[in-house]
């Protein structure tokens, strides 16, 4: 009983990493449009603050890949999961105080202090990596294995509640407010009224938290170390295959970069010559996980855990899941600002035009649909009767609403009855999905990713608030996908499972690669069409549900 007790004291104290990750996560759907006004950008480059940021998961992860194959030693395992969260929030804090040196001194319209930003956002991610990497098999390893994906629900929940709260407060940071006027807003920049000064003074803030939080885990003794002592298999076939798909990645984007540098004519040829780099980088890693997935299967040496093809083709579940949650909201912000009518001044759905304040509920909303997930996620954690649960699947949903619309309404905004309704009936249409899949991962993954394709598929050929919820459902049916994707990837992996988890983090990458391709289809075509992206990002999750349940059926494992 009392290892029970110290657990959930562990897990409590765990998920405050979980509430940070979220929290700056979903402030870049805020701090990207602000970007991109106030530097001067297009929507491409303005992409890249996700590109810096998830970036970093992949890097982090495939350094400490790397490095331990070289030593011969599994360095998370050494270190202990705590260290690893200790050692990643020092480095996330890191990242957080570089930002006032590169930004200091910065007026309006210098785009080159933009990528000083991004390369703050860099170190804050890699911290995130470490964080990542030590926190989900932490949250794993407090309890019963068969559990593990509950409590990555409830820590995912917390996690949702600060992409909820995020948005917000980034927005009354650098805004004031969260309801000024296009005009008033043009004004204050130029003004000199809204000034990188609160963007300083915002991470210099978070700084201090990820310094206090990891005081808490380093001064705390309820705390696990959690180290492991297996072996590590190098796996060189894996890590010479991921340094050559970095290297790939790192040549179209540095390319991409070199061509916003100096006094590059935009020509219809180099808007050409970057969209092919971006899909050559896409095509790189479907075509990676591929290789791996055929290679492995035929001669298994050297792979390590990816032999195992339900891991492969977690591997690009995960990549296409962040990427198709990151570039829903990341360019939502564009598509709600952006001027369709002049005359009557909507943007593409027919809506009225937003600027940078404006667009930070509907962002805090759509991390708001993960967090209602999430919340239902976590109800098993803590093991309600049968028929209490089934009444918490349609209470629960609707409570975190309302936190939702109280976090709103605390930061000046309210949302129409319209509003509420057809947010409301599109958390109706996920309590009806929760019920049909009864906590069965690959059930869920089929019907969420089903209804994540319709939610893109009106929103595309919509207008109005149908198409704007449509959109922003995207939210509420991504929300379950994670520990579902993960729980599948690592399942009858063994000895592997460290391993395994590290390439799954290593996927993160997603995020990096997928929101800055629907920008530049966004500057080539508009940015509503470009939401075909998230559509065929929901096909392969579809497609990856119902060939990893027949891949662990062949292999004896049920689910």
């Amino acid at each position: 009983m009392s290892n029970q007790q110290t657990n959930k004291s562990a897990l409590t104290t765990l998920v405050t990493v979980f509430f940070f990750w979220g929290f700056i996560a979903a402030s870049n759907g805020v701090f990207i449009p602000f970007c991109k006004t106030y530097f001067n950008i297009d929507q491409f480059q303005s992409q890249l603050v996700d590109f810096a940021f998830y970036g970093a998961y992949y890097i982090g992860a495939l350094l400490l890949f790397v490095i331990s194959s070289s030593i011969k030693k599994d360095i998370v395992n050494s270190w202990g999961y705590k260290k690893v969260i200790v050692y990643g929030l020092l480095l996330s804090a890191l990242g957080a105080f570089v930002m006032y040196p590169s930004t200091a001194g910065a007026e309006q319209g210098q785009t080159a202090v933009f990528y000083f930003v991004l390369i703050a956002l860099f170190i804050v991610g890699l911290g995130f990596s470490l964080q990542q990497t030590g926190a989900n098999p932490f949250a794993i390893a407090l309890g019963a294995p068969e559990t593990g994906s509950h409590r990555l629900n409830l820590a995912g929940g917390i996690n949702s509640f600060g992409t909820t709260i995020g948005p917000i407060v980034v927005a009354l940071v650098l805004f004031g407010t969260a309801s000024v006027s296009p005009q008033e807003l043009v004004l204050m920049i130029k003004n000199n009224e809204i000034t990188l000064t609160t963007v300083q003074l915002l991470y210099l803030g978070v700084g201090a938290l990820f310094l206090i939080a990891a005081a808490l885990f380093h001064f705390s003794k309820k705390l696990p170390a959690l180290k492991s002592d297996t072996p590590f298999e190098p796996a060189n076939k894996a890590r010479n295959l991921l340094v050559v798909l970095t290297l790939i990645i790192v040549a179209c984007f540095g390319y991409i970069f070199s061509t916003y540098s100096g006094n590059t004519e935009v020509t219809e040829s180099v808007e050409n010559i970057r969209l092919i780099l971006l899909f050559v980088a896409l095509v790189a890693v479907i075509g990676s996980v591929f290789i791996a997935n055929s290679s492995a299967s035929k001669k298994p040496e050297g792979w390590g855990a990816m032999k195992y093809p339900q891991l492969v083709l977690g591997m690009l579940a995960i990549f296409t899941y962040v990427g198709v949650e990151v570039t829903i909201q990341s360019n939502l912000g564009e598509l709600l600002k952006t001027v369709a009518d002049k005359i009557n001044n909507l943007n593409p759905l027919g809506l009225p035009v937003l600027n940078d304040a404006g667009i930070a509920p509907f962002i805090s909303l759509y991390w708001g649909g993960l967090m209602i997930g999430r919340w239902v996620g976590a109800i098993t954690v803590f093991n309600p009767s049968k028929g209490l649960k089934k009444a918490l699947l349609i209470i629960v949903p609707y409570i975190a609403f309302a936190v939702i619309l109280i976090a709103n309404r605390a930061g000046g905004k309210s949302f129409s009855s319209d509003e509420i309704l057809f947010f409301a009936i599109c958390v109706a249409v996920q309590i009806a999905g929760f019920f049909l899949a009864k906590d069965n991962p690959v059930r869920t993954l089929k019907i969420f990713s089903v209804l994540g394709m319709l939610g893109m598929l009106i929103g595309l050929f919509t207008t109005g608030n149908l198409a704007l919820f449509a959109f922003l459902s995207g939210g509420l049916f991504c929300s379950i996908m994670w520990p579902c994707i993960f729980t599948l990837s690592i399942a009858g992996l063994g000895k592997y499972t460290s391993q395994g988890s590290a390439f799954l983090i290593m996927m993160i990458l997603g995020g990096a690669i997928i929101p800055p391709l629907q920008g530049k289809l966004a500057d080539i075509f508009n940015i509503q069409s470009s939401y075909w992206v998230a559509v065929f990002c929901f096909v392969y999750l579809l497609f990856y549900a119902y060939r990893t349940k027949k891949v662990l059926d062949k292999q004896g494992v049920a689910y």
